[in-house]
């Protein structure tokens, strides 16, 4: 795929952050060895959420697998199944340990050029919310 330079930091911050194809490991594992932290500093981030997907299906939402929602967001036509990591109460870089609870929701990411640059949300409805 070839992206354009504008958004391309963007883009990598995004996928980084929130696209995996496959969890096989703790929430813990994955957000330590790609370096997600809040924002530019060091801390620990409260939530995140990792999309179980491709770069592929994630980048359609920004196009024919997505509903434009006002500004630049977009809300998936259908659900992606998702593994949401919460923070321990008391915990603080550089253990920073999470609980990560599965999910299937639809999910509202910015796009810019037809890119996914932002993970914005999810849908409050819950599917399968004992998974």
């Amino acid at each position: 795929l070839k992206y354009p330079s504008t958004v391309l930091l963007a883009l990598q911050a995004f996928l980084t952050q929130h696209v995996i194809e496959d969890m096989k490991q703790t929430s813990d594992q994955v957000i330590n060895q790609r370096h997600i932290t809040e924002g530019n500093t060091n801390n620990c981030k409260e939530i995140n959420t990792f999309i179980l997907a491709t770069d592929e299906q994630v980048r359609a939402v920004c196009s024919d697998g997505g509903t434009p929602k006002g500004r630049n967001l977009y809300e998936s036509t259908k659900r992606f199944p998702l593994v949401i990591c919460k923070l321990k109460k008391g915990v603080r870089c550089p253990k920073c340990e999470y609980n990560g609870k599965r999910s299937t929701r639809t999910i509202i990411v910015a796009c810019d050029r037809g890119w996914p640059v932002h993970f914005e949300g999810l849908t409050k409805v819950e599917v399968n919310p004992d998974l």
